[in-house]
């Protein structure tokens, strides 16, 4: 693999998460890497004490405020502008992904074959058993993806999704909460980036342990593939 003067951004979206952001944090950290990390992360307006934690950080990593709650798309754009690598990957800060998986992620992309690379959870990697009707619902937007794009992924809805920075900095990006994951792939594939996909481990949370994401962003998910099939 190339691995002169590279460096991975590892773009951090929080939202009211204080009780994982610096086990993430120290996960991020631990993994070793053939490239430099920049950690960028974005509290999207927490109210449960994360700010706190983050403002303590010091120079372990980059750490902007968002004022108010704007949703996750928002706070990747914010993340996004000030990422100054190679390379950036999306990371949650709730521990469902893990940092362990980067090496795999990146591999694709320091040795040229790729523009994007997306972490699969459906190729045979470790996973927690959950609901459902989310598997259900993910695999129905994957299909509908695979439908309007004319591509074969298995995971539309993954949060490891992984870009030459040049590449996606290149892409106007407008939506502001779980829209975004939709919205990224519609307009990778509508300019026909290298996209390959990786398995991953998965540690699902219940809503009791804190997950976000809800059915009623299903519409946004649809919305967005829709509409950025026909608009840009």
């Amino acid at each position: 693999m190339t691995t002169v003067s590279r460096t991975l951004s590892i773009l951090i979206p929080v939202y009211n998460e204080k009780t994982t952001v610096l086990e993430l944090l120290r996960r991020v950290e631990a993994v070793p890497l053939p490239v430099a990390k920049q950690i960028v992360i974005v509290d999207d307006g927490s109210t449960d004490g994360t700010r706190d934690i983050l403002k303590g950080l010091g120079d372990r990593a980059k750490v902007v405020l968002h004022e108010r709650n704007k949703g996750k798309g928002a706070a990747l754009r914010t993340a996004l502008a000030h990422a100054t690598g190679d390379i950036v990957i999306i990371q949650d800060a709730d521990l469902e992904y893990d940092p362990v998986d980067y090496p795999g992620l990146l591999a694709p992309l320091l040795d040229g074959r790729a523009d994007a690379v997306y972490g699969s959870r459906f190729l045979g990697g470790t996973h927690r058993v959950l609901f459902f009707w989310h598997a259900f619902g993910n695999n129905i937007f994957t299909l509908i993806t695979n439908v309007l794009y004319n591509i074969n992924l298995t995971d539309m809805g993954t949060c490891y999704k992984v870009f030459l920075t040049e590449k996606i900095k290149a892409i106007p990006l407008h939506s502001e909460r779980f829209g975004i994951e939709a919205e990224i792939t519609a307009k990778i594939c509508k300019r026909h980036l290298r996209i390959y996909e990786v398995p991953i481990s998965y540690s699902g949370r219940t809503y009791e342990e804190g997950k976000k994401i809800t059915w009623k962003d299903g519409f946004s998910y649809l919305f967005c593939l829709l509409r950025y099939r026909v608009l840009d």
